[in-house]
């Protein structure tokens, strides 16, 4: 007798755990849900995967009429978005540098743009007015320093052989 050995996948049962409730106001997949055409279930779940059976998870509608919904959906939701992003308040950074007794004032929507990765504050170089957090390495080699001779700029090593 010829058995026929097929891979067949299966709902295990694990899906249960992951079922999703039917929102209120808004569609399925729009809430982020994803439907297992396995288990036959909508799930909340971040994978791509489904968790009990391993098939591919639907993240989009197929039927014609419910993309349209999603798609307005989406589309109204980036517009809130910009608009929220936009009524948001500009702070003014404030930058003072050495050499000048008045400040400078700059818009800008963050206060981010003034201190680095680690959290220092930058300040200005007094030659070039750029913004670095150890501007006293930077004013050492900097271009527009008159200090620096020609000399100091383009020293070389000689040997001799």
């Amino acid at each position: 007798m010829i058995s026929i050995l097929t891979t067949k996948m299966t709902c295990k049962g694990i899906c249960v755990r992951y079922k999703a409730q039917k929102p209120v106001g808004t569609g399925r997949y729009a809430s982020g849900q994803r439907r297992c055409q396995i288990c036959e279930i909508f799930i909340k779940w971040e994978g791509l995967w489904c968790p009990c059976c391993g098939y591919r998870l639907r993240t989009k509608p197929r039927n014609l009429k419910y993309k349209a919904k999603l798609r307005a959906r989406v589309e109204a939701d980036s517009i809130e978005a910009q608009a929220v992003a936009e009524n948001q308040p500009e702070v003014e950074v404030t930058i003072k540098t050495k050499t000048k007794s008045k400040a400078k004032t700059t818009k800008a929507k963050t206060t981010k743009s003034k201190l680095s990765a680690k959290g220092k504050e930058k300040t200005a170089c007094q030659f070039c007015e750029k913004l670095f957090v150890y501007p006293d390495k930077h004013e050492k080699n900097c271009k527009k320093n008159p200090d620096i001779d020609g000399s100091q700029k383009n020293e070389s090593i000689a040997i001799k052989a």
